[in-house]
């Protein structure tokens, strides 16, 4: 049963989060906005779908524990891509709000993520082993959260400055992705039924991605009417 739900879900999120994305750079029409947050969306379901694809298959065949290359690897690479995620996420904050200057915000992006993913590849990760570090994956996810965490405050502050409504939950899809991934970081190889908030914290990045989605169709209907 956990094979069937579990697949089934990966199936529409990673469908629906492409398609989206998609449809975000087909019909952003040169707005360099949800141009970035298409290309960002694409990022987000093609990167997980290194990891979620194996494990789809492992749970439908013969068990995650004879595919932990795969599923390490697939980790590893959406380790990376979700990092460029959020740096991708940054620059639609810049060009939504019209930010010009804030240098000192986009090197502290840039640093937090190039020490995120430069972590990401040192061996002691342990990647493909069936006991990875869990030092290690606290060591890595900290310039992570710090980047999650700049992101958080520079949407709120923005949307509330500007009464962005169509924006105003964005900070908030962020806020819950990270409260939903760090028990998983922390615990989830000793109790593996944390795992399961793995889906919760897939739903607040469609909620994200959905937000962007909306303001786009939003924004085409009022330059319509």
């Amino acid at each position: 049963m956990q094979a069937i739900m579990e697949t089934l879900f990966d199936v529409v999120y990673l469908t629906a989060v492409v398609t989206l994305g998609i449809l975000m750079i087909k019909d952003a029409n040169g707005n360099k906005q949800y141009t970035l947050f298409g290309i960002m969306a694409v990022v987000l379901g093609a990167g997980d779908s290194f990891h979620l694809v194996p494990r789809a298959i492992a749970l439908c065949t013969t068990g995650l524990e004879n595919y932990t290359v795969s599923l390490g690897i697939g980790k590893f690479i959406t380790s990376i891509t979700m990092t460029i995620f959020y740096v991708l996420l940054y620059y639609v904050w810049r060009k939504r709000y019209d930010i010009r200057a804030n240098q000192g915000t986009t090197i502290a992006v840039y640093l937090l993520a190039a020490t995120r993913i430069i972590l990401c590849f040192f061996p002691q990760n342990a990647w493909t082993s069936a006991n990875p570090s869990l030092a290690w994956g606290i060591y890595r996810n900290i310039p992570f959260a710090l980047l999650g965490l700049l992101i958080i405050i520079l949407f709120y502050k923005s949307a509330k400055q500007h009464s962005d409504k169509s924006f105003r939950f964005m900070w908030l899809t962020i806020v819950l992705s990270f409260a939903f991934y760090i028990p998983v970081v922390l615990w989830a190889d000793a109790i593996p039924l944390v795992g399961i908030l793995m889906i919760p914290k897939t739903c607040a990045y469609v909620w994200a991605v959905w937000i962007g989605y909306s303001d786009m169709r939003n924004s085409r209907k009022q330059v319509g009417a």
